[in-house]
């Protein structure tokens, strides 16, 4: 997705919108696409332990059914950036309504296993597209006074996306007293969890109509007029408007389309800036954070806390995951992003450290002693937080971001592939690593955060405050 920045020369770093809360509106329609993702990849957790119940299957096939979607989240990231381009983002957003419609029907209604990892597959590819689109549109119409702010809505949205698919698992379950194959109207309790999705994902589609196109999109396609009334809903009427089109014309003159060519380097395969991308990526995910989110409730299953508390358990995660990330959007503009991914992987480490430590001790009866049943619930909250106020939030900032506008379009869509790369990679080896041993399994997340400081001190350079066209 092609975009430029807002300017010295014609006021655009300096800008205010006249009316705020409209920009905040369009970015909170935007981040719908994020609340769709976050309760997609989480509302599965409900479902775990009834679809292995349903058709009689081990943790590894398991594992593959709730990682397959992953495979379609890397694929709509990679082509996502290139469909923008051709039809625009709103169409984008549009298209993924359609598919996260169908997929909720689909898989609330499977009638084998494939037919459920095809739905996942779909839902998946969806996720993807929304995963690129959001936070690359969000940066395009916001000003950079409010860009950093506005960028975590993406992420804000995931979160409340999670939350609010872990209290519909919980509903859902009272209802069915305690069952997830308990029967409601005819259906299956973890049928539900998943089917509900079908109201957000049309809201989504709705919303849509409701937002502008991006003046860095419509600017590119010649429609130059739209482009500045847009501009001037989004930055204000105090900046030169002329100037402002004319700045992001010259800027996507002289520049081509963004395509994989672009990021090839002569030693490394890829640009620098590629790798440090793919890097930030990757360690959101590889500390192990959507197990919190796909397996929680198995997890507590596991070491001996019944069905209705796991359940309570993922949703007061959830809670936690709102509270961070809350902490992240008061802080990301004021202390900078990578103090906050600083402070996140210190807290991550410490916390997965000791919840690695307490899943080592010896089951009693089926349940873990209550000292380290305790302090585990305690660190995986703990671990919820600073992922939340930390990595959670500014890895999506720096996407939209840290990439030089030449590059920004096929630069994040590979950021975006290598994060659902390893985001599968973790939750397809989940199940069969916890099987092996809980308490190791811990210590390789906790591994990978203590790895996660050095590679930002080293790599990582700030972007607050920062003009779109001075990155790179």
């Amino acid at each position: 997705m092609t975009s430029t920045a807002n300017g010295p020369e014609s006021g655009g770093r300096a800008a205010h919108p006249d009316h705020l809360g409209h920009v905040i509106f369009i970015t909170a329609a935007a981040a719908m696409g994020g609340f769709l993702f976050g309760y997609d990849s989480s509302v599965i957790n409900g479902a775990v332990e009834a679809i292995r119940d349903r058709y009689d299957i081990g943790s590894g096939t398991l594992a593959q059914v709730i990682a397959i979607a992953l495979i379609g989240c890397a694929i709509g990231a990679a082509t996502a950036g290139r469909i923008a381009d051709r039809i625009g983002r709103i169409r984008c957003m549009q298209i993924a309504s359609v598919l996260f419609t169908a997929s909720a029907i689909g898989s609330a209604l499977p009638f084998a296993l494939w037919d459920l990892a095809m739905w996942r597959i779909i839902g998946g590819f969806a996720i993807g597209m929304a995963s690129v689109i959001g936070p690359a549109y969000i940066a395009e119409v916001s000003p950079p006074a409010y860009r950093g702010r506005l960028g975590s809505f993406q992420q804000a949205a995931i979160v409340i996306g999670i939350a609010i698919s872990q209290l519909v698992n919980y509903a859902v379950l009272q209802i069915a007293d305690g069952d997830q194959r308990g029967k409601i109207l005819g259906l299956e309790a973890w049928q539900w969890m998943l089917g509900v999705m079908v109201v957000p994902a049309i809201l989504y589609g709705l919303l849509s109509f409701a937002i502008p196109e991006s003046p860095r999109f419509l600017i590119s396609v010649g429609k130059k007029a739209e482009a500045r009334k847009i501009l001037e809903e989004v930055e204000g009427k105090d900046i030169d408007l002329d100037a402002r089109v004319a700045e992001i014309e010259t800027a996507m003159h002289g520049e081509h389309k963004s395509s994989f060519k672009d990021l090839l380097g002569n030693r490394f395969f890829f640009l620098p800036i590629v790798w440090v991308g793919i890097g930030l990526s990757m360690f959101q995910q590889l500390v192990g954070i959507n197990v919190a989110f796909y397996y929680s409730a198995t997890l507590w299953q596991s070491v001996g806390i019944d069905p209705t508390d796991s359940f309570f358990y993922s949703f007061t995660t959830s809670i936690i995951n709102i509270i961070g990330t809350v902490i992240a959007m008061v802080l990301v503009d004021r202390v900078g992003r990578r103090p906050l991914a600083l402070v996140g992987s210190v807290g991550m480490a410490v916390a997965l450290a000791v919840e690695a430590w307490a899943f080592s001790a010896d089951l009693v009866d089926g349940k873990l002693p209550t000292t380290q049943g305790t302090v585990a619930l305690i660190a995986a909250h703990v671990f919820v937080l600073f992922f939340a106020l930390s990595w959670g939030v500014v890895v999506w900032v720096f996407l939209g971001e840290m990439f030089p506008n030449r590059l920004r379009a096929a630069a994040l869509g590979v950021a975006v592939f290598a994060q659902w790369m390893a985001n599968w990679a973790i939750t397809a080896s989940f199940p069969s690593l916890s099987d092996w041993n809980l308490s190791g399994t811990y210590i390789i997340y906790a591994c990978f955060a203590v790895l996660s400081i050095p590679f930002v001190l080293k790599f990582v350079k700030e972007t607050k405050g920062k003009a779109l066209e001075e990155m790179g």
